[in-house]
């Protein structure tokens, strides 16, 4: 087998956890909606996908936000909770950092949105250092529609076996597997390490 030239991370459940049940408890200081409610507007919905494809800017998703959940705060207390969803992967980001040791090339490729992403390079510094970031709100298309799929080979200059592609959503994964890319399909991070360092063929 072909060994990758690149590896792309997905973001969410794989790098970093995130759970939006946080968001809604710290809603509720501002909101006369039940937390399930909350959860149910922001967590994977159709709004979101909006927003995190650049079919609503980020203060026209805030309006939204306002209308669904009855939220009375301003923008900052809106932006720093929905933000604060993440707790650190320290396997995968340890994995990321040995990757990057070795001299091989790594790449962020996520459904993701503008405040997130402010957020995240903010708080996390290894986000730092990845050679390049593929993300939904920049380019109006969302895994695993094809099209972001083609962003990343123009990206990284590769395609193929040349591109080892790790994410926890198997849909994400059998999308890249159809353009011929070495795919692993996130479960744990124990299992996503020992197939890397098989892939890569790596000895630590």
């Amino acid at each position: 087998m072909q060994k990758p030239q690149s590896v792309v991370f997905d973001l969410g459940k794989v790098l970093l956890d995130f759970d939006y049940a946080k968001v809604a408890a710290k809603m509720l200081k501002f909101c006369d909606l039940p937390r399930e409610q909350i959860i149910r507007a922001l967590n994977q919905s159709p709004l979101l996908h909006r927003y995190e494809t650049v079919l609503l800017t980020t203060n026209e998703f805030f309006e939204e936000v306002k209308t669904l959940s009855k939220f009375c705060g301003e923008f900052s207390d809106f932006a720093a909770i929905f933000s604060d969803i993440f707790t650190p992967i320290p396997e995968m980001i340890d994995l990321h950092t040995r990757l990057r040791q070795k001299g091989i090339r790594t790449y962020v490729f996520s459904n993701t949105n503008e405040l997130a992403v402010k957020h995240i390079r903010t708080t996390y510094p290894f986000f730092a250092n990845f050679n390049g970031y593929i993300f939904s709100f920049e380019h109006r298309s969302m895994k695993p529609d094809a099209a972001i799929y083609g962003v990343l080979e123009k990206e990284t200059s590769q395609s193929g076996a040349e591109i080892l592609y790790i994410d926890d959503r198997l849909e994400n994964v059998q999308q890249g597997a159809a353009r011929g890319w070495q795919t692993i399909h996130h479960t744990k991070p124990r299992l996503t390490i020992q197939q890397v360092e098989s892939v890569l063929r790596l000895r630590y």
